[in-house]
């Protein structure tokens, strides 16, 4: 601890709003350990997210009713502008996929994990009651991330992890795959399902047709046509255009049937009720966002008459992130890192992020 440096490099979330809450900081205070749990890490380096914008700009707030921006809003109720419904505290450091290299533990931490390379589970809990939902945070909006050269988690946040890919490579997984595993744990997607899976270029939706192939299911992406070449990598069944005219046909076209089993979701927006029309009778339906707008269309008729299954999935059980970590380590996944950003030049990366040119994921490093 006395080889630490007393200051650090670090973004700094000074409030909701554009992009110029951010602010970059060369002598912001490096964390000290202050609870026998903790464990302070060198970060390497740390992904972006659709968490971070939202929760700068207050997208979170029931107020805000458009798609996703990263320009901040004209109004949010700042009673409710984060995805726990409440206030956060500022300045808030942000950033949830932390790679790093541990440099100390407390007192109930081991000293082994000294100099070991981890990744850290986003979500926050109380590990004497770990499955209550209403007890979470998140690692970036509830406590200080990964967006600086050092970080503090909770030791049972954290597992050491033996792979060959860069930091930055593993730094694609956390946020994006715990919440896609998630998904698909929730909507019970197994060998013989066909899944449909929106906004397929991003983090999410490419860790989506990674993990449900995994599975043995069929995967059919929809994205941006100029992005098919890319998404082509993570070898879905099959890829459409982001919002076919007609759905049902394109399906039948494409894969010889007008159905399918999963709806896979992180879009919502105007295309919901097409989404659901081509659910099979007893189809899942799961989402972890609304990327393209969260207040949508709903015929309850669709819903009852079909026996549909709603899904909503955010926090995971504890057993999604050690999962991942396994399937990291067996390479039975590969990250899908779309492009890196020096922290000094973090609003450059998070323009291109908002910007969504890009497939896959993008990463800020800090070394």
């Amino acid at each position: 601890m006395s080889d630490l440096p007393e200051t650090m490099k670090a973004i700094v979330l000074k409030g909701h709003g554009d992009m110029n809450a951010n602010e970059y900081h060369e002598d912001w205070p490096t964390p000290k350990i202050e609870n026998p749990d903790d464990v302070l890490i060198k970060v390497h380096a740390c992904g972006m997210n659709n968490t971070d914008v939202n929760t700068r700009t207050g997208w979170y707030s029931k107020v805000v009713s458009e798609a996703t921006s990263g320009d901040g809003y004209e109004e949010i109720d700042t009673d409710d502008p984060s995805w726990g419904g409440a206030p956060i505290t500022f300045p808030r450091i942000q950033g949830a996929d932390i790679v790093g290299t541990v440099v100390a533990v407390g007192a109930n931490g081991d000293p082994s994990m000294v100099g070991k390379r981890v990744m850290a589970d986003c979500w926050l809990r109380d590990w004497d009651n770990p499955l209550d939902k209403n007890s979470t945070g998140y690692f970036g909006s509830e406590c200080d991330g990964g967006f600086a050269e050092y970080t503090k988690a909770n030791r049972h946040n954290l597992q050491v992890v033996s792979s060959e890919l860069s930091s930055a490579e593993l730094a694609t997984f956390s946020c994006s795959y715990t919440t896609a595993e998630n998904l698909l744990n929730r909507v019970g997607c197994k060998q013989g399902d066909t899944v449909l899976i929106t906004g397929a270029s991003g983090g999410v939706g490419s860790a989506l047709i990674q993990l449900a192939n995994r599975r043995g299911a069929k995967t059919i992406a929809m994205a941006s046509e100029s992005k098919h070449g890319d998404v082509a990598k993570f070898n879905p069944t099959a890829i459409l255009p982001r919002s076919p005219t007609n759905l049902a046909k394109a399906l039948k076209d494409i894969i010889g049937q007008e159905t399918v089993s999963i709806v896979a979701d992180i879009a919502g927006g105007d295309y919901f009720p097409t989404l659901l029309d081509v659910l099979e009778r007893g189809g899942r339906y799961g989402t972890s966002g609304a990327i393209a707008g969260p207040m949508v269309e709903l015929d309850l008729r669709t819903l009852y008459l079909k026996d549909l299954t709603f899904h909503g999935c955010t926090i995971t059980t504890t057993n999604v992130f050690p999962d991942l970590v396994g399937y990291i380590e067996r390479g039975e996944i590969k990250p899908a890192l779309a492009a890196s950003y020096k922290l000094e030049d973090f609003k450059k990366g998070q323009q291109a992020f908002i910007d969504k040119k890009h497939t896959g994921n993008i990463v800020v490093t800090v070394d």
